[in-house]
């Protein structure tokens, strides 16, 4: 086991020698939605006012980019954007030369409205949530009438050069377990890659999950009625195992499958997660292990905030807890 205090290539290491080069920052813990895996009826959608700021946000990613090696960050919430300054986050962060990958994950709402402004600015790639292309279901599931909205966006995203974009959907049992092959069809038909994701036993359904929860085998046997081969894809440190897929109508898609339960890949993870108001966390089922906001009591002080991120990287178990401690609408999955 590597010593935290031991650098690779200025890289943040944790105890199991994986290097952390992968930012998920939250900007916010409110969403309009109220997905039924994800947040909780009852929650605080109040500005706080310990919520990391635009120069906060710039100045610790251009930090972790240029003196940690990081060369991808994800914007995710709640919602992002929610937040009023999302356009001028996205600006600042895409000055940072050796950040490589700036992404984001939305719901889809606004992208009609904004995805060409998101665009201009810098971001360069999207994931968008979608549960279901069936209206009784995804009313269900997200808490909303938004359907239309969310494919509006999807089309607006596609013309703005927001590409590759990325489908996310979460498979639960007793609402769109069913209805994978429809929303493969609609990800080949649109040259989208799609991404079915396990249920984590946390958040509202934490208690349900035995029920609810979906294995990726049963959703391959689910799309074996639309696919007739399945080409695996080389990839390094991506939470999805992906495959290039031929359907038997002649089309083809890329299908990722994002398993935690059932074959988790904390082996590779290389990731370290950060809500908006600083909170650490090494694991998205752990705890959070420590802050960064007194890092930022009046100058920013590089120092402590190693400090605090070496601190935190310690408790970055092997793998994941069994059972996860927070809910997805504060760390954005």
């Amino acid at each position: 086991m590597k010593p935290i205090e031991q650098y690779d290539n200025q890289h943040l290491i944790d105890p199991q020698g994986r290097s952390i080069g992968y930012l998920r920052l939250s900007l916010t813990p409110a969403c309009p939605m109220r997905c039924s895996y994800c947040r909780p009826e009852v929650i605080d959608d109040l500005p706080n006012q310990n919520t990391l700021n635009v120069n906060q946000i710039e100045t610790l990613v251009r930090h972790l980019v240029e003196h940690w090696g990081l060369h991808k960050v994800r914007l995710t919430g709640g919602e992002p954007t929610v937040r009023r300054d999302l356009l001028q986050i996205i600006e600042r962060l895409s000055t940072i030369d050796s950040l490589t990958d700036l992404a984001m994950t939305t719901n889809g709402l606004t992208l009609a409205r904004d995805a060409q402004a998101l665009h201009d600015a810098g971001l360069r790639r999207i994931n968008i949530s979608l549960d279901s292309l069936r209206t009784e279901t995804f009313e269900n599931m997200t808490g909303i009438k938004g359907l239309p909205r969310v494919i509006q966006g999807i089309h607006a995203a596609m013309e703005s050069g927001l590409t590759p974009i990325k489908i996310n959907t979460v498979v639960l049992a007793g609402d769109n377990a069913d209805q994978l092959p429809e929303l493969v069809q609609f990800a080949a038909e649109r040259d989208l890659e799609i991404r079915f994701i396990e249920l984590m036993p946390m958040g509202p359904l934490a208690n349900q999950w035995a029920e609810r929860y979906v294995p990726e085998s049963q959703m391959r046997d689910a799309l074996s009625t639309v696919i007739s081969h399945w080409q695996p894809l080389e990839q390094k440190h991506d939470s999805a195992r992906c495959f290039r897929v031929h359907l038997r109508n002649g089309q083809h898609v890329t299908i990722g499958f994002i398993t935690p339960m059932s074959c988790n890949f904390c082996d590779a993870c290389n990731r370290l997660r950060l809500t908006a108001s600083g909170d650490i966390y090494p694991c998205l089922m752990d705890q959070p292990r420590g802050n960064i906001m007194s890092a930022f009591a009046g100058k920013f002080d590089p120092i402590h905030f190693d400090t605090l991120l070496q601190q935190s990287l310690k408790d970055k178990a092997e793998e994941h807890p069994i059972n996860g401690f927070t809910t997805m609408t504060i760390l954005g999955g």
